[in-house]
């Protein structure tokens, strides 16, 4: 904590200083503020945020260089909220018009990246489910994200990415393609896997 102290009283956030593993869990258990991921999102008004200018954005910028340079996602909530108040194709036709997006997507998916996390799904007959991991996790970590008895009893994961059934159709077109894979314990879960898992647990016998 000395050396928390000291950091600290140097005006520098505990996420930028370079900690051993050991000290990293004792940080963990305090859950300081200055030691948390950050992104920087910078509401402007919806005619800078439409016309990509906004007079303090270089100020801020250097800011953030200077205090860790971490992302920086200028944004409008004004904006934001008028696409929400409209019919979505209503919406669509002003993103259209004005050349321009909703940020929200972005600015989620750069959160969960910050923290570490990411998707996995699971589907089965008329539903489909996400669930969310801390990134490296491995396959029988993610199954116990479901049911701890999947993480117990784990067998085996078969996989395949959301891209290539996207791109493909169906399973059995990505199975035909050879992209549909069985997997291990050791395997690590990539974000936007699409994973059905095998488990057996003593005296249950489910799978």
């Amino acid at each position: 904590m000395s050396e928390v102290m000291t950091h600290l009283q140097d005006g520098k956030d505990l996420r930028l200083g370079e900690w051993k593993a050991a000290e990293i869990e004792i940080l963990n258990t305090f859950q300081l503020l200055t030691a948390k991921p950050v992104v920087y999102l910078v509401n402007m008004s919806e005619k800078d945020y439409l016309r990509k200018k906004n007079k303090f954005l270089p100020k801020i910028h250097a800011w953030v260089k200077e205090h860790g340079g971490e992302t920086i996602i200028p944004f409008s909530c004004a904006f934001e909220q008028k696409l929400v108040d409209m019919p979505e194709d209503e919406a669509a036709k002003y993103c259209t018009e004005n050349q321009t997006t909703s940020l929200i997507p972005k600015i989620i998916k750069t959160g969960f990246a910050a923290i570490h996390l990411i998707y996995f799904f699971t589907a089965g007959h008329g539903e489909v489910k996400c669930w969310q991991i801390r990134r490296q996790s491995k396959a029988p970590q993610a199954a116990g994200a479901i049911h701890t008895d999947f993480e117990r009893g784990f067998i085996c994961a078969e996989v395949m990415k959301f891209e290539d059934l996207k791109e493909l159709g169906s399973e059995s077109a990505v199975k035909a393609a050879g992209k549909y894979r069985q997997e291990g314990k050791t395997y690590v879960v990539q974000d936007g896997d699409i994973i059905f898992f095998k488990f057996n647990v003593s005296g249950g016998g489910k799978k």
